[in-house]
């Protein structure tokens, strides 16, 4: 079990918990709530949604959701994919339509930074698209840069590559 201790609290009335298994389907109902409202679900998609805890958390991954302490609806999710033992994906980041525009994308964007600065993660990289420019903002916010993918995208629509260099992991 991880310790929530170090979890950021900027948002008032809202909480932040590490991956909880009753919240599987909030995980893929938020996700697949813009996926199809956007774009179109791929088959990288179906592949965490489907499974999350087996393909993310299972593989050394986080998924965060972000609690309503009103009422303990799931207002928001965020993946940390590891790919490797000093790398991260940052995915899958969704937040409620009731809920944006709260702080709660940033809430959710510094717990997985804070994260993967304490697995000893080097390196937190992101792929999106340029039509999400609110999210583009946020990513820049949290320190991520732009810059060149160096693989090819797993998703048809990713034309945005971003990366955050981790200060300070520890192993």
């Amino acid at each position: 079990m991880i310790d929530g201790d170090w979890l950021p609290r900027i948002v008032s009335g809202i909480t932040v918990v590490p991956f909880r298994r009753e919240y599987t389907a909030d995980f893929r109902r938020l996700n697949l709530d813009w996926i199809e409202r956007l774009f179109a679900v791929e088959e990288p998609d179906r592949k965490v949604l489907d499974d999350p805890e087996q393909s993310i958390v299972d593989k050394g991954g986080m998924i965060f959701f972000a609690v309503d302490d009103d009422d303990g609806a799931v207002a928001g999710t965020v993946a940390m994919i590891r790919v490797s033992d000093a790398r991260c994906e940052l995915a899958k980041m969704a937040v409620a339509t009731s809920h944006q525009r709260r702080g709660i994308g940033e809430m959710l964007g510094r717990a997985c930074i804070a994260w993967a600065t304490g697995k000893g993660i080097q390196t937190v990289f992101l792929q999106t698209n340029s039509r999400l420019a609110n999210s583009i903002r946020l990513y820049e916010r949290l320190g991520f840069r732009h810059t060149v993918d160096p693989h090819p995208s797993h998703y048809a629509r990713a034309d945005v590559y971003m990366e955050l260099p981790i200060k300070g992991s520890r192993g």
